[in-house]
């Protein structure tokens, strides 16, 4: 394991009798892989991970983006069958088998069983799912040939429609799989307390995460603004379902370089909250913008914006919606982190009448089956991008936007941004 601090490469003997130290540099190494039980890491691969979700201590994020980072980035390691390398073990096996018809037949049902398994494993990416569900496309192709070869050998009708029934199996199998991988739940690789065991040791080590964000400040401190600076308004607002995303935002000095006022829908920032809201009320031209977890709290965000008093309630400015929504996972091509859980099944449930009817039937099953997305899974890049793609789309809400997809009435327009990125 090479040391983050001066670059030499320590083997486990040098590590172990310097006491987990470099041999060069003597600095302290904050994991042993070796001696790590389910999952295992480095610390080249801890300090790269923050390098590349930072875009090289560039961006703000938050703890638990680098938790969604890290899970993904361990899952790409992880051990699962590669797309051919079965291949090594599925032909000798055969080959051994081959003498026996019910050996045969064991044999390639355990395979079909394994590819089957991986390909619904919450604990592999949607690649690798992707992989293994293509495994039994090619395990099927494979049974089809040298099955139909071996039982016309054998002069054996019966072992015909086996080995036929089998393949066939096998293929509508791998193309099921294809077709729903994007709709899985996952699960992380680790908890959430070993993770934080691996991050405070690290900064203990090596001092504090520059671009790491602490928990949101929700104190109500008021600030003292300028009277000139209140005099003026903004044409735009972004309106997160949580503090932690609109501190992303403001971090990252998205409200500067896009011109725009950052608030949570909890009233975060506290401080400013009152004065920025009566600042936006002066402008009837003000384009509000909804950024929001995939849950039903979050699909809730903009009828809250429009029914509740403190926001926009009896006003007819322009709302874009800039997700997550289920339509945008479920239109999506590339792998979304989904999870599910009763809690949020139940609270789909219990949406109010003026959302469920603005979701179509494939997404309120969708959430009713208790399936989220939260935003955190994405990177800041990621985050601040799309917002800036559904701000640079909207500017011109009369014009045929493809991106941006009109509900509601006139005089109660919403916006939504079909796509995530």
């Amino acid at each position: 394991m090479k040391c983050i601090n001066c670059g030499t490469d320590n083997k486990l003997k040098d590590r172990t009798a310097n006491q987990g130290r470099c041999l060069q540099c003597n600095h302290l190494f904050a994991f042993e892989p070796t001696s790590m039980s389910n999952v295992k890491i480095t610390d080249p691969f801890f300090a790269k991970a923050i390098a590349d979700i930072s875009a090289n201590n560039t961006l703000f994020f938050t703890a638990k983006q680098l938790l969604y980072f890290l899970d993904n980035r361990l899952r790409k390691k992880s051990n699962s069958i590669s797309q051919f390398g079965w291949l090594f073990l599925y032909l000798p096996f055969n080959f051994f088998a081959f003498s026996s018809r019910i050996g045969l037949l064991i044999v390639n049902f355990v395979f079909i069983c394994i590819f089957l398994n991986q390909s619904n494993s919450n604990k592999l990416n949607n690649t690798s799912r992707k992989a293994n569900a293509k495994n039994l496309q090619i395990i099927g192709g494979i049974i089809l040939v040298g099955g139909i070869s071996t039982s016309i050998t054998s002069n054996s009708f019966s072992l015909f429609v086996i080995f036929v029934i089998m393949g066939m199996l096998s293929i509508y199998l791998g193309t099921r799989q294809l077709g729903r991988i994007g709709f899985l739940t996952q699960e992380f690789l680790l908890s959430q307390s070993q993770f934080k065991d691996w991050l405070d040791r690290w900064q203990q080590i090596n001092g504090s995460i520059l671009k790491i964000l602490p928990s949101p400040n929700e104190e109500n401190k008021p600030t003292t603004i300028n009277p000139d600076v209140t005099a003026y308004s903004f044409d735009r607002l972004v309106v997160c379902d949580s503090a932690t995303i609109a501190q992303l935002l403001i971090a990252n000095n998205f409200h500067f370089e896009n011109n725009c006022a950052i608030l949570s829908i909890t009233g975060y920032p506290q401080s400013i909250f009152d004065t920025t809201m009566q600042m936006l009320r002066r402008n009837a031209d003000l384009k509000v913008y909804a950024v929001h977890d995939c849950n039903p709290r979050g699909i809730g965000l903009v009828h809250n914006l429009r029914t509740n008093a403190n926001w926009f309630l009896n006003s007819e400015i322009a709302i874009i919606d800039i997700g997550l929504t289920p339509r945008q996972i479920i239109a999506t091509k590339r792998g979304m982190f989904i999870q599910s859980s009763p809690y949020s099944a139940q609270a789909a449930k219990q949406l109010p009448e003026e959302v469920s009817q603005s979701l179509s039937a494939e997404e309120l099953a969708w959430l009713e089956s208790g399936n989220f997305v939260e935003l955190e899974s994405f990177s800041p890049q990621r985050i601040i991008k799309v917002l800036q793609k559904g701000i640079a789309g909207s500017r011109d809400l009369g014009s045929d936007d493809s991106s941006l997809l009109l509900i509601g009435d006139t005089g109660n327009d919403m916006y939504v941004v079909q796509s995530f990125g």
